[in-house]
């Protein structure tokens, strides 16, 4: 049989009262509140979250929402946010919502009907007055890798305009004048942004954007294939492509691999993500790097900030710098 309330009284030499006042969720003197902490260790003493939530109209629970539990980046940032969430005592409930906005609709419903006390997601672009009806519930809500201007609430991004020009920019001045992308759906921010230091480079260079160079995948492994093979046929194909997911990248490497491109000799490749992949592809790959830790940490962080009250003024947006690593994936080509 487990610990009980009368075992920590006994264990710290505290009232009952006090004892369950912790328990519940109240306050106590920090030093009652060390011993109680170490009591509840040592005797491996069961909170009961649920009950404790009737009294403290908290669950302990995080609700987190994305688009696709098969990608990488958006798997990676969930285990970073719940090491933090679980140092905090609070659990997680997973969504996937497949990039259906109908389906993101319901899994929304269903973190609502369990309590949850906040949600950090990412947000597809069609339920924009669905969350901000959520946010007026007083549920905070932490929106990371995308932007919706239409819900306020803290939001936590890379600075994908920066991070597309910085690689692009690369490619330019090595001589490349036409350049492929393979962006995302194109309704998504981040494919916006992405797209937009894409043109901004070419505009401080003067190279003129093709506008057939520029293909929009799903961000997954089968358009980044598709739309590699696609530049790949044009009359006058690309000299160097740009790949702005780390799925997609897979794809388009898949397709230089089955064609038969030598790289960087017949075509320049920059990629996303995965420093693992870059080594190992041969020639060793440029990749543009997000830091997956610390977006997952900080989000984390915007949202207990939010639970324990210590931020109450407006939202918040916070953009963290990716790294671009050159490797051998890309050369000089005469102008």
């Amino acid at each position: 049989m487990g610990a009980t309330i009368k075992d920590i009284a006994k264990y710290t030499g505290l009232s009952i009262a006090t004892v369950s006042k912790y328990i519940n969720g109240g306050n106590v003197l920090e030093k009652n509140k060390v011993l109680l902490d170490e009591a509840i260790k040592v005797l491996d003493f069961k909170i009961n979250e649920m009950a404790r939530g009737l009294k403290t109209n908290r669950s302990m629970t995080v609700g987190i929402m994305i688009p696709s539990l098969e990608n990488i980046f958006f798997t990676s940032i969930i285990s970073n946010v719940e090491n933090i969430l679980l140092q905090n005592g609070y659990s997680s409930i997973i969504c996937d919502y497949r990039e259906d906005p109908h389906l993101e609709r319901e899994k929304l419903d269903f973190l609502l009907s369990r309590k949850v006390d906040g949600i950090i997601m990412v947000p597809h672009s069609n339920n924009a007055a669905f969350i901000q009806s959520v946010v007026e519930k007083g549920i905070p809500v932490v929106f990371i890798d995308r932007y919706l201007e239409d819900v306020q609430c803290d939001v936590v991004l890379v600075d994908n305009i920066n991070a597309s020009y910085n690689a692009v920019e690369q490619l330019i001045i090595r001589g490349h004048k036409r350049i492929g992308i393979i962006c995302g759906p194109s309704n998504i921010y981040t494919t916006k942004e992405r797209l937009k230091g894409y043109v901004r480079a070419h505009e401080d260079y003067a190279v003129k954007v093709d506008n057939d160079l520029v293909q929009y995948g799903k961000y997954d492994v089968e358009s980044g294939y598709h739309m590699l093979i696609h530049l790949l046929k044009m009359e006058n194909p690309p000299t160097a492509v740009y790949v702005t997911n780390y799925e997609m990248t897979l794809g388009a490497i898949m397709a230089i691999n089955e064609k038969g491109i030598k790289v960087p000799d017949q075509m320049s490749l920059i990629g996303f993500d995965n420093i693992q992949l870059a080594k190992i592809v041969k020639p060793s790959l440029s990749i543009v790097v997000q830091p997956m830790k610390e977006i997952g940490e900080k989000a984390a962080q915007v949202l207990l900030s939010r639970l324990n009250k210590e931020n109450t003024g407006g939202p918040s947006i916070s953009r963290l710098k990716t790294e671009l690593l050159i490797r051998e994936s890309i050369k000089s080509v005469q102008a």
